[in-house]
């Protein structure tokens, strides 16, 4: 429907429900000064995202997540860089203008090429341990070697014909919770 003198541009009906219309426009004055304007808004923000408006909400943005989970890592990657070349190295050198003292952090890692060892003392210490105690550790030891025998027992090697050989435990649910437990225990 084309009016003389008010639109620059061609206009389409579209049949609407009476009450999908006044929610429509209730909507429209929200977000823009035109229903179109509404409606390419919309419109762009779903093919924007790859939301589909038929699914459900939550599975496209967890998607949406797993595609942007390496941006975000390589991010924190970056921003850790950062604070270790620039941050630190500048806080030391205010620091040491002020005359106040540094804390040296050690690394946590060190490269094996570079450890220093330790020489081998030639004193050994001898460390006691009461009996009470070393006779539950056996105890519990004795137990673990049990459960782990029973577990041995229950497994049996499975040949395939089509791809290589795997191993199948034949314990119940229950019998496998409880061993989970018992470890869990320890």
């Amino acid at each position: 429907m084309i009016v003389k003198g008010k639109y620059e541009y061609s206009y389409s009906n579209i049949n609407l429900r009476e009450k999908v219309a006044k929610r429509f426009r209730k909507f429209s004055k929200k977000i823009a000064k035109s229903h179109s304007e509404t409606l390419v808004t919309i419109m762009d923000f779903f093919e924007w995202h790859g939301f589909k408006p038929n699914d459900r909400f939550v599975d496209s943005i967890l998607e949406e997540i797993r595609k942007n989970r390496k941006r975000t890592e390589a991010n924190i990657a970056i921003l850790r860089d950062i604070e270790v070349n620039q941050t630190k190295p500048n806080n030391a050198m205010l620091l040491s203008l002020f005359g106040e003292k540094i804390k040296e952090e050690k690394p946590i890692r060190i490269e094996k090429k570079f450890a220093k060892k330790k020489p081998k003392e030639e004193k050994q210490i001898e460390i006691t341990v009461p009996k009470i105690r070393y006779e539950r550790l056996v105890d519990k030891m004795e137990n673990i070697t049990t459960d782990f025998r029973y577990v041995l027992e229950k497994t049996v090697k499975v040949k395939n014909s089509f791809g290589k050989d795997y191993l199948r435990l034949e314990i119940s649910k229950e019998e496998l919770e409880r061993l989970k437990r018992t470890l869990k225990n320890l």
